[in-house]
């Protein structure tokens, strides 16, 4: 004999059935809470631009090793020389970009057990620019550096050893992107109110998220400060009440 669902029970599962079609809907609006006892309505409003960076700060850590200190110290003169010249052909000379040496580190490693060569001298060049282009470019010429000799390592004092390129003017966007936000969050509670046969009695509370500066291109692996091109993106909060 077939046994059938008692009314009982059936009416509590139409009742939660169309509870979670409900909550589907309003969230594809962009509502994230409905109070049904005081009359309110959250919801979220997302706006979003593209930037570019203005700024590239590029160091370039080099290297020299010899069993003689002043053999190890010509070399280390000689590359320096020789990314100087680099940077210049790459039309990243005092002009376009500021250019500082930094960090002369000289290390005796046969004071720490080490089996190559006693004398390991390294030095930094920075270069900072807005001409963030020149910069990219340049980056991507490293190999000539090193087929003229040049021994660079990597560090962590400014990321994983190419270019950041840093985004500055973001206040330039945040009375637009803020307004777009609340535009976009309204709209969706006026949606709500119409789709409810409800009107908006105005705003209750309010609040803006954090302004992020992300990857344009987002995979796995690419960092916001590797990428020249920036995605900016700030989400607000708004509950409106209902009448």
């Amino acid at each position: 004999m077939e046994t059938r669902p008692s009314a009982s029970l059936l009416l509590p599962a139409l009742l939660v059935a169309a509870g979670i079609a409900a909550a589907g809907f309003l969230v594809g609006r962009g509502v994230t809470m409905v109070r049904t006892a005081d009359r309110t309505v959250s919801v979220k409003g997302v706006s979003e631009r593209e930037a570019k960076a203005d700024l590239a700060i590029w160091p370039l850590r080099i290297m020299a090793s010899n069993d003689d200190l002043a053999a190890a110290s010509a070399t280390l003169d000689r590359s320096v020389q020789a990314v100087r010249t680099f940077l210049a052909v790459n039309q990243l000379d005092s002009t376009a970009a500021e250019i500082t040496v930094q960090e002369f580190v000289v290390q005796d490693q046969s004071s720490m057990g080490s089996s190559g060569a006693r004398y390991v001298i390294r030095q930094t060049i920075v270069v900072r620019s807005s001409r963030v282009d020149l910069v990219q470019q340049a980056s991507q010429r490293v190999p000539e550096l090193v087929r003229q000799g040049v021994v660079l390592s990597s560090g962590q004092e400014y990321g994983g050893g190419g270019p950041t390129f840093v985004f500055t003017k973001l206040n330039d966007f945040k009375p637009a992107m803020i307004a777009e936000a609340t535009a976009r969050a309204r709209e969706g509670a006026e949606q709500f109110a119409k789709d409810s046969r409800s009107e908006l009695s105005g705003i209750r509370t309010a609040s803006q998220g954090f302004f992020e500066i992300l990857p344009r291109d987002q995979a796995a692996g690419i960092s916001e400060e590797s990428q020249v091109n920036k995605r900016l993106r700030v989400v607000t909060t708004v509950t409106y009440g209902l009448r």
